[in-house]
């Protein structure tokens, strides 16, 4: 199941007692979550049937005791709890998931990994529930994932550009999809995306960059490289250290790959 999946499901009001979001990726989570809590419940009932919890501060019986709660004046409420891997007691929730209030839909968020699948407490989970496991997206997936990510929202992109955000911004989609939201905010809908809309909306020069320095040092281009870096040097906000090196450090790690 993708986070498409589950989101039009209850856009089709298709709704579960019990949700686990699990996985490395906190993105997808947090788009999920939010919907869970911006569009289930309008406005007034929000008031009274939305209930947010946090794992650090909450106890087992402190969720069970809101989930069994009857809505008011509403046909169903809310009851997520945030950084469900923080809470001590999150085992404890077994024997709610096993008999849940059908008038409630619980929405555990479990980040930067996974429920231990050899407990029960898992299994039951596995049986009751609507799990969503939010993976991870590597390096060299990111132009896929940001030439998909503009497409759903009616833009092209070329894949020497997508390289260029990918290089630049790594692996972080919470970040990229920022970035590409500036670029929606500000071009037509059906434009391709060019290094020029790069370089004004994300900030990513299309001569001086990371993906250029590469291409110099690869052609030995010892003239073009240096100016990269005298650009960088002059700009360091807009190209920090640890991004440059990092970068750089994954690109001579695919050519001693290459190598080898």
């Amino acid at each position: 199941m993708t986070a498409d999946n589950l989101i039009n499901d209850l856009k089709s009001r298709k709704f579960h007692p019990v949700y686990l979001l699990q996985g490395p990726e906190s993105y997808y989570i947090d788009q999920i979550t939010n919907y869970f809590e911006n569009h289930i419940l309008d406005e007034a009932e929000r008031s009274f049937n939305l209930m947010i919890l946090y794992g650090k501060e909450t106890d087992f019986m402190e969720v069970v005791d809101n989930a069994r709660r009857f809505p008011m004046m509403s046909e169903y409420q809310v009851v997520i709890v945030k950084e469900a891997q923080s809470m001590k007691e999150l085992n404890e929730l077994e024997a709610y998931v096993k008999n849940p209030a059908p008038s409630t839909m619980l929405v555990i968020c479990y980040k930067h990994g996974t429920i231990d699948g050899r407990t029960t407490f898992a299994r039951l989970l596995k049986e009751k529930a609507v799990i969503f496991e939010s993976k991870r997206v590597y390096d060299n997936q990111m132009p896929a994932w940001i030439s998909d990510h503009l497409a759903s929202r009616g833009f092209k992109i070329g894949a020497s550009e997508a390289a260029l955000i990918s290089d630049y911004l790594g692996a972080d989609l919470s970040k990229v999809a920022n970035e590409m939201e500036k670029l929606a905010l500000n071009l037509r809908t059906g434009h391709k995306v060019n290094k020029s809309d790069i370089e004004k909306y994300i900030g990513i020069s299309k001569d001086f960059n990371v993906f250029e320095l590469q291409d110099a040092l690869g052609a030995r281009n010892k003239e073009k490289a240096y100016r990269i870096i005298q650009y960088f040097i002059s700009n360091p906000k807009n190209n920090p250290l640890i991004m440059v090196v990092g970068a750089l450090f994954s690109y001579f790690s695919k050519i001693y790959l290459m190598h080898f």
